[in-house]
């Protein structure tokens, strides 16, 4: 029951498009095959990928409601209405909350403002009962909600007779029953003409800015600093790195490299990075800082770090999100080596095609991450359970093949409650009914999935020669940045090279030089030390990886950052490829 074996595939690359766009770019035609795959087949779309401009953002007056939503805050404004905004505990809903309560006070007087960010558990994910009552108590008339509220028709109608108004701002899937909302911001409703579907939430609170902006005349100078908060939400909820929000991420990256705000600079000084920021590095080095505060004390601290101006008072914030980080660390270690303890003393676990483990005492803010550690380790649809007051939580996450979310409607009789996607779900049930739902929940995905999908897969961009990775190669593969879903870093594949050398580093790690045709690249691998006896007894190899430059005593040098490696055609032989 472990995931080390994995399959190759590579792509088969477009060959017409690909002459064509080499014809017309001039770059290697590798990259220009790359490209071309990913939709990227002619100059101009070329052009806008590698030089994405502010100037080609879509009027956000396109999104339906738009207009009423600009006309509501501003008549709040005159009415001197008192504004709640409402956003999630995760780094998207926090960001979202920073940006647009910072934003409102710039065009109104604090006082009337405020901010709601809901605890993780006793009020759970979105829009609650008690954030509604809170805004009743208070004398909130106008509820502006980020990255939730879509689904939330029953709250926003306790909230209307109430007599507050909502706005909605989010991108999760709307419902059959759309909330009685005055407006509602989500460019997924069916009747919606704004032609990008794939905003974060963070990213549709940002339009509803850039449209307050132009109706009151602003500058833009007054809302695109929030543009690098926008990437830090796009990174962290792994959405879609295409047109709009690939727009958005470019220049928030940007932005925090050229002139982070207060909050970010505080987070990138504590992390101690001194290299320049990717995606990446928001993504795992900012984002579960963010994270943290939500899973182990208060998500507030994180949207009072971002609109901070202060940068001492910023440095304290920001040291209290790295304290709950290193709190959420060691917990995800202990529950994690826990549940992998308690899966090697059951050896029937071994046969199962899913992982279901559960212990009272395991913190319900760690055991999403617990389950991707599980399964990233043995590949099986996951699901971490613990005790929550009277009833058991559950998080889930999955692999392709098995929709997790349809997995648990196979349970959905023996659940309480359950919600999420494809890859990532939550559910709560009964204590007496766990039995019931681990071997429920086995027959699904024993019917579902074949033995072959219990192999991780690593789909491979093409396969390349060792003098094909030159500097200029390297150059255009880093334009090609920023990277995450439907935009992933190329993953390239060397084949029949050379071994010349290899060694352990840092007991963990493998280091190893090969050579093609008298070319020469050093590989790192990652974690692979116990694939080290391979290497040594392997005089040529096939191997799997991104490229990636080396900064050693003041020297560059491109390197392999390795994800798999095999004997010289071992992979390739029987099936072809795979």
């Amino acid at each position: 029951m472990c995931a080390s074996q994995k399959r190759w595939r590579t792509i088969n690359l477009p060959v017409q498009a690909t002459e064509t766009l080499r014809d017309e770019l001039k770059i290697h035609p590798t990259l220009c095959g790359i490209l071309a795959h990913r939709g990227i087949d002619d100059y101009q779309k070329a052009k806008s990928f590698f030089r994405p401009t502010l100037s080609t953002l879509h009027d956000p007056f396109v999104m339906k409601d738009m207009h009423l939503a600009v006309e509501r805050i501003i008549d709040a404004i005159a009415q001197e209405e008192k504004i709640l905004v409402y956003g999630d505990y995760d780094v998207d809903g926090t960001t979202a909350v920073a940006i647009m309560y910072d934003f409102l006070t710039k065009i109104y007087t604090e006082e009337q403002l405020e901010f709601y960010i809901p605890n993780r558990y006793r009020e759970g994910y979105g829009l609650s009962s008690q954030g509604i009552a809170y805004a009743a108590e208070k004398g909130f008339t106008l509820l502006i909600t980020l990255d939730c509220g879509i689904k939330s028709v029953e709250l926003i109608a306790e909230a209307k007779a109430l007599g507050m108004d909502t706005i909605v701002c989010d991108h999760h899937l709307p419902g059959a029953e759309l909330p009685p909302a005055i407006a509602i911001l989500n460019a997924k409703q069916q009747d919606c003409p704004y032609p990008y579907k794939e905003l974060c939430g963070c990213g549709v609170g940002f339009k509803l800015i850039q449209a307050l902006s132009s109706a009151l005349g602003l500058e833009e100078e007054e809302y695109l600093p929030y543009l690098q908060l926008v990437a830090t939400a796009i990174a962290a909820d792994i959405v879609p790195i295409t047109g709009e929000n690939r727009i958005l991420a470019y220049h928030g990256i940007k932005q925090v490299n050229t002139n982070p705000s207060t909050g970010i600079n505080a987070l990138i000084e504590l992390s101690g990075s001194g290299k320049e920021i990717t995606i990446g590095s928001l993504s795992f080095m900012i984002g579960p800082r963010i994270n943290a505060a939500g899973r182990m004390d208060d998500a507030k601290k994180a949207v009072s770090l971002f609109i901070e101006k202060d940068p001492e008072q910023a440095k304290r914030l920001a040291a209290l999100l790295q304290t709950d980080n290193n709190s959420r660390r060691e917990a995800d270690a202990q529950i994690t080596e826990e549940a992998i303890q308690m899966l090697l003393a059951d050896p029937s676990l071994a046969s199962k095609k899913s992982t279901v483990v559960f212990d009272a005492g395991w913190h319900k803010g760690v055991i999403g991450i617990v389950a991707s550690r599980l399964l990233d380790k043995y590949y099986r649809p996951t699901i971490v359970i613990t005790k929550s007051g009277d009833v058991l939580a559950g998080s889930a996450r999955s692999i392709p093949g098995f929709n997790i979310h349809d997995g648990l409607e196979y349970c959905s009789d023996l659940l309480l409650g359950f919600g999420g996607h494809y890859f990532a779900a939550g559910m709560t049930l009964m204590p007496d009914q766990l039995a019931n739902f681990q071997q429920r929940f086995e027959e699904i995905a024993s019917a579902q999935l074949t033995e072959d999908q219990l192999v991780p897969e690593i789909v491979i961009d093409a396969i390349v020669a060792l003098h094909d990775l030159t500097p200029s190669f390297f150059k255009i593969l880093q334009q090609m940045e920023p990277f995450g879903p439907e935009n992933m870093r190329p993953v390239f594949c060397l084949q029949n090279a050379e071994n010349t050398g290899c060694r352990i580093v840092k007991d963990e790690h493998v280091r190893f030089e090969v050579e093609q045709n008298g070319a020469r690249i050093t590989g790192i691998g990652f974690n692979m030390a116990e694939r080290f006896r391979l290497l040594e007894d392997s005089s040529s190899l096939d191997i799997v990886f991104t490229l990636e430059e080396n900064h050693f005593r003041g020297i560059t040098t491109l390197q392999m950052k390795v994800i798999d490696f095999e004997v010289a055609g071992k992979k390739w032989t029987g099936t072809g490829r795979s």
